[in-house]
């Protein structure tokens, strides 16, 4: 892969592009007016490589919600360029970027979001439900990736029958079964236990990297840091540092 230092970075942006999955430069983002004013992001810049696992760290109210948003293009920056897939989605119809976002963006949040009337293999199925994709279709696919995260045997039970861990890896195959290129991820370990949480993060790396897809995971855990590939660390609205993953077993006092 094609490497340019910091320093040369904007001369060479065009020969860089075809490399990256997300290019942002120069984000700005604020809430409110006045003196309420909330400046939430304060000129971010920042480069995803195709087929990397990016964690974005740091502390409550920095701005990683506001970012990962402008991401996930369900958010305009007030200034600044964002390309996803080489694309600028602030020059699309609102209908062709939830088009765009549908095809090429999954999602995996803290809380699972899971439908609770619906099975597993609903669950798993409704992204290309939403699509036009015939049920039958559907189905088949979903229950491949309810069988590549262990839960093959547990198609028919509802969320509330399975456990944190079985209901992360549900929303997991929710947000693989579209062949997404891009997967943003709320705090997915949130809410599970040590053991589980790497174990799902293992499962969801090693399944995004199959297919060379693009990781980017929102963390306050740091007990996942040795999965990622680069951490960039947010405070006050900027990305002030990106660094590379600790070592296996690092935890922070």
């Amino acid at each position: 892969m094609l490497r340019v230092s910091p320093k040369h970075r904007d001369r060479h942006a065009m020969a860089w592009l075809p490399h990256l999955a997300i290019r942002c430069r120069n984000l700005h983002k604020s809430y409110g007016t006045g003196d309420a004013c909330v400046q939430a992001l304060r000129g971010v810049d920042l480069d995803v490589h195709k087929g990397e696992l990016l964690m974005l760290v740091g502390p409550s109210g920095c701005g990683k919600t506001s970012l990962i948003s402008v991401l996930a293009a369900l958010l305009d920056p007030d200034a600044g360029e964002c390309e996803i897939l080489g694309k600028n989605l602030r020059h699309l119809e609102r209908e062709a970027r939830t088009i765009f976002r549908g095809r090429h963006i999954g999602f995996v949040f803290q809380a699972f979001n899971l439908l609770p009337a619906l099975s597993a293999l609903d669950n798993v199925a409704v992204p290309l439900l939403i699509q036009g994709v015939p049920r039958h279709e559907a189905e088949a696919k979903a229950r491949r990736l309810l069988d590549r995260v262990g839960l093959g045997n547990r198609t028919q039970l509802p969320p509330s029958k399975l456990s944190g861990g079985q209901q992360q890896r549900i929303a997991i195959a929710r947000a693989l079964v579209h062949a997404p290129q891009i997967i943003l991820c709320d705090e997915p370990t949130s809410s599970l236990d040590h053991a589980t949480g790497h174990t799902v993060i293992g499962l969801l790396r090693d399944l995004a990297r199959e297919e060379g897809r693009t990781l980017i995971i929102v963390t306050h855990d740091t007990r996942i840091l040795s999965f990622a590939d680069r951490i960039a660390h947010m405070d006050d609205g900027r990305i002030v540092e990106t660094s590379t993953a600790p070592p296996e077993g690092f935890h922070e006092s």
